[in-house]
């Protein structure tokens, strides 16, 4: 069966490469390209392309109380509550093909889960970007549809974490063996976005 985690802090947790990504604007064009060596088949804020299918994977929010998870073209929508003030989210997104369950985490709790694309397997040659839903390849990028604000801590693994793990991420212990790794990530830049020094933190 083809597993997939991926967990970003958004908007506490430490890591070695204290970097933030700053999206300071909307934007067509400003994207981070992450660049994983050793793919393997996997079954805007986050979005994994092939070159079948532009939203094999993709987190994004289109209103404050809500992130949107896309596999394989297909949707859902996780309700959240609203904030009094802007703060940082942890976010860890889990979907196991076999059973086609969708996990969202939310700052170390576990949301009722839901189904998606059961059975679905995705294409190991992707293009995996941050702060854009790529409606094409590497490309087709939407205003209304990018990041602003800052993007942190981004990790992705090739199976469905257990619970005990994704609290090892909230307690700032990362598990082995990650595809997309925090404190050693390849990328390349496109547009206006920055590589800053991460502010003090609080947990929400």
């Amino acid at each position: 069966s083809i597993k997939l985690a991926f967990c970003v802090m958004l908007g506490w947790c430490p890591a070695d490469w204290n970097k933030v990504f700053v999206f300071p604007a909307s934007s067509a064009m400003a994207a981070v390209d992450l660049h994983v060596l050793n793919q393997q088949p996997l079954t805007d804020l986050f979005s994994y392309a092939t070159q079948s299918r532009s939203n094999n994977f993709l987190i994004i929010r289109f209103s404050d109380n809500d992130y949107s998870i896309y596999v394989g073209g297909a949707g859902l929508i996780f309700k959240v509550p609203l904030k009094e003030k802007p703060s940082w989210d942890h976010i860890c997104v889990l979907w196991d093909s076999s059973i086609g369950l969708v996990q969202l985490w939310l700052n170390g709790e576990a949301l009722p889960r839901l189904g998606l694309k059961k059975g679905y397997s995705i294409s190991p040659q992707a293009s995996i970007m941050l702060g854009q839903d790529q409606d094409s390849f590497g490309g087709g990028f939407d205003f209304n549809q990018s990041s602003v604000g800052e993007i942190f801590d981004v990790n992705m693994w090739a199976r469905v974490l257990k619970p005990v793990g994704v609290r090892m991420i909230w307690n700032s212990i990362t598990p082995v063996d990650p595809l997309i790794y925090w404190r050693s990530l390849s990328y390349s830049i496109k547009d206006e976005v920055y590589v800053e020094d991460l502010l003090a933190l609080q947990r929400v």
